[in-house]
């Protein structure tokens, strides 16, 4: 199948995107380029940062991704042979009327779309914008049928996504990229410092266990400033904080603590928990854990980091979560991240 010249473009801004922690975390966002009737979308369970050295890119039929939001069908077909799924939010990119759209999981729209008392920020910030605030949405199609609703009304170029991140749509690539980063510099709050970690007790609470200290030593701000530690252990903040390491963070203060939670869950018959926060020391997390769960801890950290202590939050509800962990797209991309080299 012909490639459009431009396919490259998409490529390129999709690996800077997506080798930006601040803007897209493991296999997280997706990036699109509409060439005729063809759309070129991210497959699921791909990560942006290998665009530039992998085929992540698949095309699908506009018209068909369209029939398969109007029957409810979430596996559109690709417009070509291949292995790969489209990406779960393929319908909302087929909607968006700009030529390239770019969804990211940026860490300041996320600490901002988290908060209940968000509104008035976003009216002040993103003023001059096209722009709209939705509510939390299941992704795929529950997300695509209100994004629907709103374009078919007015041009809107960006969309923050309550709980969930940030879709922007422009004419080229340079130009969705640049409106991504200012949404993000209209929204930029500061980080919080945090205790430092005693990692040499993390060390001694993991021996003998299944768990580790994680990659990113700044995933530790997490368990040792006690408001993120509530914010994280609280509930769950958007969904692939579900997808890769479960429904909220248990804190074990202490290795009786880890022991007991890991016999509840046995008996239970539950996984262990991904990862886990010790009060005061820093994170642990499973030694098996995917490369994703490792990104999402740290985007966890950068979120909660950037929240004002007074921020009033907004947990997705424990019918949000089941539906995010009984759905069949997010295992299947759960599995490609799991076994990405």
């Amino acid at each position: 199948m012909r490639e459009p010249g431009d396919l490259m473009a998409l490529r390129e801004m999709s690996a800077r995107v997506g080798r930006d922690m601040s803007m897209v975390q493991g296999a997280g966002g997706n990036s699109s380029l509409k060439d005729g009737d063809l759309l070129w979308v991210k497959a699921s369970g791909t990560w942006l940062s290998d665009a530039a050295e992998k085929d992540i890119f698949v095309p699908v039929l506009l018209p068909a991704a369209l029939e398969a939001l109007a029957r409810d069908d979430e596996r559109i077909p690709l417009a070509a042979p291949g292995n790969l799924r489209a990406s779960i939010e393929t319908s909302l990119h087929a909607l968006m009327p700009h030529r390239v759209v770019l969804h990211v999981h940026s860490v300041n729209t996320i600490a901002w779309a988290v908060r209940r008392d968000a509104s008035d920020a976003f009216a002040t910030r993103l003023a001059g914008l096209a722009w709209r605030h939705l509510d939390y949405h299941h992704p795929g199609l529950p997300l695509a049928r209100a994004v629907g609703e709103i374009v078919t009304q007015d041009r809107i170029d960006v969309l923050v996504l309550g709980n969930h991140g940030l879709v922007v749509g422009a004419e080229s690539c340079d130009a969705a990229l640049a409106l991504a980063r200012d949404v993000e510099a209209r929204l930029a709050l500061p980080v919080r410092a945090a205790p430092a970690p005693d990692e040499a007790a993390l060390r001694r609470l993991c021996a003998g266990t299944d768990y580790r200290l994680p990659l990113d030593a700044g995933c530790h701000c997490i368990a040792t400033d006690p408001f993120n530690r509530a914010v994280a252990s609280g509930g769950s903040l958007y969904p692939d904080h579900v997808v890769f390491l479960g429904p909220g963070l248990p804190t074990v203060d202490g290795a009786d603590a880890l022991a007991a939670l890991l016999t509840r869950a046995e008996a239970n018959r539950l996984p262990a928990p991904v990862a886990a926060l010790a009060p005061g020391l820093g994170a642990i997390i499973r030694r098996d854990a995917s490369p994703g769960a490792e990104a999402m801890l740290s985007c966890l950290a950068l979120v909660t980091s950037r929240l004002p202590r007074d921020a009033d939050i907004v947990y997705l509800a424990a019918e949000h979560e089941q539906a995010l962990l009984n759905w069949d797209a997010e295992r299947y991309r759960q599995q490609l991240t799991a076994s990405r080299l």
